[in-house]
């Protein structure tokens, strides 16, 4: 199935069975006050409101459905992204394409909708956690939440050795929900690595993984094939890296002479150098607006040469220097 002017066609997210396009909409930009994307003071302005926010999410919800995308990221440290969406939900008529729902666990959101909280979201991986999570995800999203993944699996966190927490991801798994693994950091590979290698009773309880994966941070890369091969369904978060590839004044000048060439934004150039890599199942927009949306999507559009991947490709830093710099971006 092709949505009308956009060119998304459907496809099924690695082993899941579960239908999705190939540019996504995650929520982490609108569902709480504050984020670390560049210029987020510019698109969302001075309403921080829950209502304001809620609104916000639906508009761009009904602009990506209506422009084929079908699945739809949020987390239980989004703030109140995955109200939002059950809201949404709640409000489509009979009858309605409703896409593909994906949250996570193991992060907290402790914010108070406070611009300036010293601390937004807290980590906690352990059983407890996923419990009352996944408990409260159901609450709001219940049966409409079809992949829930481990938020930002670490293997200093110890969650991928944690039999009790793995065992309880594997009988979710044999319920009927996908269970996947978000990655992040330069151990990203390492994780990935590491969670293929996981069994509970001779299966693994993974069938995704969400990674970062940009022009300035491709490193993951190999091992994105990797899980793949494995039959898992590949998810790519980050690709504007917050901002990097999408901000006039910051864009990198290949970027920026592609885009004048192809007659489309930075952020579609960035997010079509995703779209390229064959083992990519969903390229995430983060969009904040509905003309941020639109021209993100205009990536489908955008068919890069072997020439303009490789000149792009030069853009790549040293893992640990782009992690560095990604961790000293402000909540804005």
């Amino acid at each position: 199935m092709t949505a009308p002017g956009y060119g998304m066609e459907e496809r099924l997210l690695g082993s899941t069975g579960l239908p999705v396009s190939p540019i996504g909409l995650g929520l982490a930009a609108v569902g709480r006050p504050a984020y670390i994307n560049l210029g987020r003071s510019a698109d969302l302005g001075e309403d921080r409101r829950v209502a304001a926010l809620r609104a916000r999410t639906a508009e761009l919800l009904d602009a990506a459905v209506a422009a084929g995308v079908r699945y739809v990221d949020v987390a239980r440290s989004y703030g109140l992204a995955e109200s939002f969406v059950g809201s949404w939900l709640a409000g489509l008529p009979g009858g309605a394409t409703v896409p593909t729902i994906g949250s996570k666990w193991g992060y907290t959101y402790v914010g108070e909708w406070r611009m300036d909280a010293s601390v937004h979201e807290v980590k906690d991986h352990s059983l407890g956690a996923f419990r009352r999570q996944l408990a409260e995800s159901r609450a709001i999203l219940g049966d409409r939440l079809r992949l829930y993944q481990v938020h930002s699996a670490t293997l200093e966190s110890g969650v991928l050795e944690d039999r009790e927490v793995l065992g309880a991801l594997a009988e979710l798994a044999e319920s009927g929900t996908a269970v996947g693994v978000t990655v992040s950091g330069p151990r990203q590979s390492e994780t990935i690595r590491r969670a293929l290698e996981v069994r509970v009773d001779g299966r693994s309880p993974f069938s995704s993984v969400q990674a970062t994966w940009n022009l300035l941070e491709p490193s993951v890369g190999p091992a994105l094939v990797e899980a793949q091969s494995a039959g898992w369904g590949i998810i790519v978060k980050e690709a504007l890296a917050n901002g990097r590839l999408a901000r006039a004044g910051v864009v990198p000048e290949p970027v920026s002479a592609i885009a004048d060439r192809r007659g489309a934004g930075p952020d579609a150039i960035a997010i079509a150098a995703a779209l390229a890599r064959p083992w990519v199942d969903v390229v995430l927009s983060g969009a904040a607006t509905v003309d941020q949306l639109r021209s993100n999507l205009a990536a489908i559009e955008v068919d890069l040469s072997g020439a303009e991947l490789d000149e792009l490709a030069a853009l790549a830093e040293p893992p640990d220097a782009y992690w560095a710099a990604r961790s000293a971006l402000d909540w804005s």
